[in-house]
Parts: C-alpha cells; sequence; structure tokens
C-alpha cells in the first residue's frame, strides 16, 4: 500500500537544513568520484532510519565487516542492528565481464530489487553502490526497467538511494544522465582536486526533479569523525545576510560571532502517523523482550493560552530542550507526548524536573503561575497494551480535572 507522501528526515543535514528532507516515496541519486564520502552518506540514510524505528534495505557491494567498519566511524553499530532486523544487508556480486547478454542478465538483477522489497517491507532502501549494474549497451532499455523498478518500489511508500560512481566516459554519463531525469532529485559530490586517497571533502549539490520547491543547494562539505559527511551551509548562509554594528562599538552582532552549532534539530519529532508506528514497534519490543518504556502525556491548560501566560509552541520548546535524543516527541491536538525508552524512573522525574527548569519564567513567582495550568500524566507499557490505539486512548482520556493539584 501506498504510503503518505510527505518529508521525512534524510539524517543528512545539508538536506535535512535546506529541503526540510526526503519525500517518502521518493527515489534519490547520489553521485560522486571514490572516496568522496558516498557510503557514509548511505550509513547516515541508514543510521537515521533506525533512529525512526523503521527497517532498511542495505544493498552493497562491499563484505559486511567492511561496511561495519564504516559505520563505526559515525558511531553507528551496524551489527546490533543487523541482529535486530532493522537493516537488513544484502551483499550483490557485479556481473561478470564475460556476460555474453549483458542488458538481460542486468535486467534480472534490477527486477529483482523488487522481489527482495516484497519479502523484507523496508521503509528505506540503499544500493551503494548501483553502477556496475546499469552498464546497460540499450539505454532505452535501461530507462524501461529502471522506472519499472523505482515504480514498484515508490509504491510502496519507500524512500530509495541509489549510490552511483562518476562517470568517467560519455557513454556513462549518458547513462548517469538518463537516471537523473528519472529520478526525484541528485545529490551529486565533487572532491578537493588534493585528496585522490584520503576522504577530506569538497563541495555537495542537490538538485531538484520532483517538488522540492527551494530549489537546487550547493555548499562546502567534509567528513567529520563520529559525524561523518557534514557541511558549512548555516556558516555560508550568515555570511551572505550580517547586520553590523555601530562603527567604534564595544558590542558585536550576534550574527558576526562564530560559535559551536549545537543541533537540537527536529528529528526527534514525529507527526501522529509516524509515532503510532515507532509506539507499535516499540510495544511489539515489550511483548518479545519485556523491555519497559514510558509514555508521558503534557497538556497544557487552554486558559495558559486565553490568558497569555503561555503557548503550546513555548511548551512544545521546554519539552524539545528537556527530552533526550532519544526520546520520540509527537504534538496530538492540547497534547505533547514523549516516548521515553529507558526504564529507569528516574529519567522521567528527571525529564519532568527539566521542563520546569526550561519553562520560559522570570522568576520562581511567574513560574509557579505557569505550571498551575500545566498538568502530565506518565505510563508505564504493560500487558494490556497491545497496539498504539490502546496507549493514545488512555492519554487522551485520562484528562486531569482539579487545576489546584500539584503537576
Amino acid at each position: 500500500m501506498k504510503k503518505k507522501i510527505q518529508l521525512i528526515h534524510s539524517g543528512i543535514s545539508f538536506i535535512d537544513e535546506t529541503w526540510g528532507g526526503l519525500y517518502r516515496g521518493g527515489t534519490y541519486l547520489l553521485v560522486g568520484p571514490r572516496k568522496s564520502g558516498k557510503t557514509l552518506i548511505g550509513l547516515q540514510f541508514a543510521k537515521e532510519c533506525v533512529n525512526q524505528q523503521e527497517v532498511c534495505l542495505y544493498f552493497t557491494v562491499m563484505k559486511p565487516k567492511d561496511l561495519m567498519i564504516n559505520a563505526s566511524s559515525i558511531d553507528f553499530d551496524l551489527q546490533h542492528f543487523m541482529k535486530m532486523n532493522q537493516v537488513i544487508v544484502i551483499r550483490v556480486n557485479p556481473p561478470p565481464e564475460t556476460e555474453p547478454d549483458i542488458d538481460k542478465y542486468l535486467e534480472g538483477y534490477l527486477l529483482d530489487i523488487v522481489s527482495v522489497v516484497e519479502q523484507y517491507q523496508p521503509s528505506k532502501i540503499i544500493f551503494d553502490e548501483l553502477t556496475p549494474f546499469v552498464g546497460y549497451k540499450d539505454i532505452k532499455k535501461l530507462k524501461e526497467i529502471f522506472l519499472q523498478t523505482c515504480e514498484a518500489i515508490e509504491d510502496f511508500g519507500i524512500t530509495s538511494l541509489f549510490v552511483l560512481g562518476e562517470p568517467v566516459s560519455a557513454d556513462a554519463k549518458n547513462i548517469i544522465d538518463l537516471l537523473i531525469e528519472n529520478t526525484t532529485g541528485l545529490i551529486q559530490l565533487k572532491k578537493k582536486q588534493d585528496s585522490e586517497d584520503i576522504p577530506l571533502g569538497g563541495k555537495v549539490t542537490i538538485v531538484p526533479n520532483v517538488g522540492h520547491i527551494e530549489g537546487q543547494f550547493k555548499t562546502d562539505y567534509h567528513i567529520e569523525p563520529h559525524r561523518g559527511v557534514v557541511t558549512d551551509l548555516i556558516k555560508s548562509a550568515k555570511q551572505g545576510n550580517q547586520t553590523k554594528t555601530a562603527k567604534g562599538s564595544i558590542y558585536k552582532s550576534l550574527s558576526e560571532i562564530e560559535t559551536e552549532t549545537f543541533n537540537y534539530s527536529l528529528t526527534n519529532f514525529y507527526n501522529e502517523n509516524d509515532f503510532r508506528l515507532i509506539l507499535n514497534n516499540q510495544i511489539a519490543y515489550f511483548k518479545s523482550t519485556e523491555q519497559v518504556f514510558t509514555l508521558v502525556s503534557v497538556l497544557l491548560d487552554e486558559k495558559a493560552i486565553s490568558l497569555g501566560i503561555l503557548t503550546l509552541n513555548q511548551l512544545r520548546n521546554s519539552v524539545r530542550l528537556s527530552a533526550d535524543k532519544k526520546d520520540k516527541i509527537c504534538i496530538l491536538n492540547d497534547r505533547i507526548l514523549v516516548l521515553i525508552v529507558k526504564e529507569d524512573q528516574k529519567n522521567v522525574n528527571n525529564f519532568i524536573s527539566r521542563i520546569k527548569s526550561n519553562l520560559p519564567a522570570i522568576d520562581d513567582e511567574h513560574l509557579s503561575k505557569i505550571i498551575h495550568y500545566i498538568s502530565v500524566y506518565t505510563m508505564q507499557v504493560d500487558e494490556s497494551i497491545n497496539n498504539a490505539d490502546d496507549l493514545l486512548q488512555r492519554v487522551s482520556s485520562d484528562k486531569i480535572q482539579d487545576k489546584d493539584s500539584d503537576h
């Protein structure tokens, strides 16, 4: 069944900061030369997939051990998620050079992808790399089979990232151009001239074909331990839009002060449909392992909004600042729901305490006034919970009526 078209975070900072993510059900090409960081980007995409409690299907020409080593450089325990069946790694062998009917042979390879997708039902696919499998002699046949494959995958609502090497001949360029024309967008890496053997970085460009009305973007990128491929997009944007303070002033404009960027991205914010999926996965995990988790519901009284004391957006920001990176957050009507996967009750208590600390209060008296309008309900999963509907129904019906009680 085709899923609703929406933007999802990719784990690739440059794309998430400019386009807001990739389309669910979109097909994207990642093109770049050898040792430009293509595999790291693919692994960042896979890492974000498991962070969203989804399944990633990863086709690779690399040995699984080598792929695990690459993943460890961005603090991604690939072996663990392979054992959990959240990342399905499938090693593929390039076609033999002596194959007499290469087009027929490659056609079977591409169409087999659909069969594997039907078997594993992933949310995302990475094919690293596709180059050996698109060397058709009949380019019209390639277009037909590639479109047939992509459309079948897209019908499942799966986001695909196909990795390709930089073309080195006119025929290879024609093939790449054909594939680009028939995908949602292109991510292109250009390596620094002095980095033939060491993956240092270079220029990255993203080009949309469908949607992404923000358009094309280009910036420098570099490869950083523990983070992978990162860009200087925020820094570049500031350089073109600085407001200077008066000449001779001892003060500097905030736009002129370079600071370390702490990425409080919205990757742990989910819409209702995705949040339900995460809850269902977590409940299934509890049923099989007895790993307990807690759902926290933070409710803002409408009076606080009407009196101008606090807005839902301000409360959301306080919750965001208070949550752990692994916690999952969803706004559901007048409630902010937070899934805390750690079992220790101290984590829940500390989280609630941090919310109080992060509220926009001027002083203790003001804080006391604000928290009067905020209620918190925590629910730990148990055997009576069968699915996300059970959980959400409980947090929706359990309103605290007595506003004069402690919060």
